[in-house]
């Protein structure tokens, strides 16, 4: 019954997953909760007008390397408009040494997996004290993968023992989304043979970590896949 009820949830998530990616391609704007829970807007979908506003550079040349593919992106279904994802447009500038003050508070994103509240909180209030990252936080796999397509996070910590779907189905279901191959994941859990850490790799997962958690480490692994430093910057 419960890997009927799990099947179930996927292929709600899967369907979820598609309803999102469409409203993205319209040029939705997306809610995100900030650390301190209060709420903003953040545009995940630019005009190539807008691009080039960010970028300060023409239109023209934001249309060029749209058409070249050195920045990709999408045109909307039925018309000749472009659109850029707000992942695609930072890695452009990134890889073209454009400041990316315009388009980003400089935080990295990070998001909690976990139906365990004494993990959540354990991770949660040392990401707080640490002013190089934001955090969200949920506790089942459903909505790990529709906060993973919204808010889209730089990383996900995610359990593997979920209550609804497992870890690897979440991982599965994000790999399956191109939009989403940026996204590291770091699984976490207690109850994971040895010979099931494999299988958590093939599946998506960038990292895994026993449980009971080295938050020390964990904070090291996240730097390590956001390759940025391992101590705290104010």
């Amino acid at each position: 019954m419960r890997a009927s009820l799990a099947r179930r949830l996927a292929r709600r998530l899967t369907k979820a997953l598609g309803e999102a990616r469409a409203r993205r391609q319209e040029g939705a704007i997306e809610p995100l909760s900030s650390q301190n829970g209060t709420y903003s807007t953040m545009k995940t979908v630019f005009t190539t007008g807008e691009a080039a506003k960010i970028c300060k550079v023409s239109q023209q040349t934001i249309i060029r390397c749209f058409d070249s593919g050195q920045l990709r992106g999408f045109r909307v279904p039925g018309s000749r408009f472009r659109r850029i994802p707000r992942e695609a447009l930072y890695r452009f500038m990134k890889e073209n040494s454009i400041p990316t003050d315009a388009l980003e508070s400089g935080r990295r994103r990070i998001l909690i997996v976990d139906d365990d509240q004494a993990v959540v909180d354990l991770i949660s209030d040392v990401l707080a004290n640490d002013s190089r990252f934001e955090t969200k936080v949920v506790n089942n796999g459903f909505g790990a993968g529709m906060l993973a397509k919204e808010y889209h996070p730089d990383l996900i910590i995610l359990d593997v023992m979920l209550p609804d779907i497992n870890g690897q189905a979440v991982c599965e279901l994000i790999r399956q989304d191109p939009t989403m191959s940026d996204i590291k994941i770091i699984c976490i859990s207690g109850m994971v043979e040895e010979d099931k850490i494999a299988e958590l790799r093939g599946a998506g997962a960038d990292d895994f970590l026993h449980k009971p958690l080295d938050i020390d480490e964990l904070i090291r692994r996240v730097c390590r896949l956001l390759d940025i430093e391992t101590g705290p910057t104010d």
